[in-house]
């Protein structure tokens, strides 16, 4: 459950990181992928834009695009690229398994 914490925390972390140079990741559907480095152009109250290099076009995406993980972002961060948001962690349930009688 996405709450308003995690939405002004993504926020936070995007105003602070406009002008940097990022990795977008996302999916296009039918498990087609893509990945595009850009700059992070500018960020508004309800979504950000993304100015990518090799076609000199522009994208806008919301922040539960982030953590709804439809798409992931990489920063460059002293000469490396790191994620925004850290990778998510998936729980599993044990199965309980019930025992026969011997």
């Amino acid at each position: 459950m996405i709450c308003k914490t995690d939405i002004s925390s993504v926020k936070t972390d995007i105003f602070d990181r406009v002008g940097q140079k990022i990795i977008v990741k996302g999916s296009l559907g039918r498990s087609k992928e893509f990945e595009k480095e850009g700059t992070l152009e500018k960020a508004y109250s309800n979504l950000f834009i993304v100015k990518y290099e090799e076609n000199d076009r522009t994208a806008s995406y919301t922040y539960t695009d982030l953590l709804t993980r439809n798409i992931e972002l990489a920063v460059l961060d002293e000469g490396q690229f790191s994620p925004l948001l850290p990778p998510m962690v998936v729980h599993t349930r044990k199965r309980r398994v019930k025992e026969q009688p011997v």
